[in-house]
């Protein structure tokens, strides 16, 4: 099978794919992909912030915290998923087949990047983006950092931490706060 884009035959397709980079370094992330002529899209959007001094100042907000989206080809994400800077690219967890363990890449279509700019861009008013994929009671599981591996109960959320419980049987219950890029989905609360 041939690939064609536009009628143009051999031509690898490109995609919007969605990178998971470290808190807080998401600008210095898409400065170096754009150095490097990969083109990226790091939702942002202009806030007014007041001091506790009464100051006010119009700051530029990250309104998807640790993304960045990535137009390139398949054949480019495989290396640009190499970068020290990159942590991993986030997979579709509903495409997932029942009896496989295959999580097929998440691929945002153009025209959901061109509503989500124009959003942004238009807006008088703050967007708020909620990436919460979890839910109270939800059982999750930690896949990155010094935690790996630990499971526990979503007992409270934020829009970027997730308060979890985990049973330690006889002593009771610990509680933590973790990154939700930090966490995999075991299994739906009732």
């Amino acid at each position: 099978m041939t690939d064609v884009v536009d009628d143009a035959v051999g031509v690898p397709e490109s995609h919007w794919y969605v990178a998971i980079v470290n808190h807080n370094s998401e600008k210095r992330s898409a400065e170096k992909l754009q150095k490097l002529g990969i083109k990226n899209y790091v939702p942002a959007q202009k806030v007014m912030r007041v001091w506790r001094n009464g100051r006010k100042s119009v700051q530029e907000k990250i309104v998807i915290p640790s993304i960045i989206f990535i137009y390139c080809t398949e054949e480019q994400r495989k290396e640009i998923v190499g970068l020290p800077f990159i942590l991993r690219f986030m997979t579709n967890k509903a495409g997932v087949l029942k009896g496989s363990n295959f999580k097929p890449l998440a691929i945002i279509p153009d025209k959901e990047i061109e509503r989500l700019k124009f959003m942004l861009g238009q807006s008088d008013i703050p967007i708020d983006i909620s990436t919460r994929s979890y839910l109270k009671g939800d059982k999750v599981r930690v896949v990155r950092g010094s935690l790996v591996g630990l499971e526990g109960e979503v007992i409270d959320m934020s829009p970027s931490k997730v308060e979890l419980t985990v049973d330690m049987d006889l002593l009771g219950c610990a509680k933590l706060i973790i990154d939700t890029v930090n966490l995999e989905l075991i299994e739906r609360g009732k």
